[in-house]
């Protein structure tokens, strides 16, 4: 299991329903919008666990 960086939600990823490079890392994600956002702006899901909470007070169905 890995943390989704946007949400915080653990995900399995063999089962993650989306991923994304960057910066030679993989990236994975609860839900096509958590990927979305972390490609929008991915340093700042990446600084730390504040932008995280923001976005996860936003975040539909958790």
């Amino acid at each position: 299991m890995v943390k989704d960086p946007v949400c915080g939600m653990m995900v399995d990823p063999e089962k993650a329903p989306a991923k994304t490079e960057y910066k030679g890392e993989t990236y994975y994600f609860c839900a096509p919008g958590c990927k979305m956002a972390f490609e929008e702006d991915p340093e700042r899901y990446l600084e730390g666990t504040e932008g995280a909470h923001g976005h996860h007070r936003m975040h539909h169905g958790h």
